[in-house]
């Protein structure tokens, strides 16, 4: 990708030449979206602070080999995904099936919306946020990044290391099962 299309790979570039206000900017432009992304994802407020933090600690250390090869801000939800994924896997649980089979019986069932109720915009809302937090980790990160960044299936797929036909059919079953979940 040529720098000169995204400001953003510009002033990373300025970054990576020592001028620190180019650094500030792209926090200013980036943090709250980073935020949301990471804590969409893992729904950990704690391990959300971890990440967003070791994210822009990886910007600062690859600053001198940035290459603008994509758009910056997929360069960065790239690092992020990848720490998250590495976190995923340092916290999965060692447990056996009886294990889980009692777990996920102790899990409750969510209640059911009155059918003749009348959702505000905001039930609506939140309603779609409880059903992507019911995705599997990588459909769920799939959609956020959809919806929420408006990447094309490149770019998450580049973000995810999936291919593009995986990224498309993670999106549609994630699609398929919100239409579910949202009309019961």
């Amino acid at each position: 990708m040529d720098a000169a299309v995204d400001p953003d790979a510009m002033l990373m570039l300025a970054y990576a030449r020592g001028d620190l206000a180019a650094f500030e900017t792209l926090y200013a432009r980036h943090r709250g979206m980073l935020y949301r992304f990471l804590l969409r994802s893992v729904r950990d407020p704690h391990r959300t602070d971890e990440l967003f933090q070791e994210t822009w600690s990886r910007v600062i250390s690859a600053r001198a080999r940035y290459q603008p090869q994509a758009k910056f801000s997929t360069w960065l939800l790239q690092i992020a995904h990848n720490l998250m994924i590495d976190n995923v896997r340092r916290q999965r649980p060692m447990t056996g099936g009886e294990e889980a089979e009692v777990a996920l019986a102790n899990v409750a069932t969510p209640e059911r919306e009155q059918p003749d109720h009348a959702l505000s915009e905001f039930e609506r809302r939140r309603s779609l946020q409880r059903a992507i937090e019911q995705l599997p980790h990588k459909q769920r990160t799939a959609v956020l990044l959809r919806l929420e960044q408006e990447l094309s299936l490149e770019e998450i797929a580049a973000i995810t290391g999936a291919g593009r036909e995986t990224v498309k059919s993670r999106l549609r079953y994630a699609m398929n099962r919100l239409r579910e979940v949202l009309s019961e």
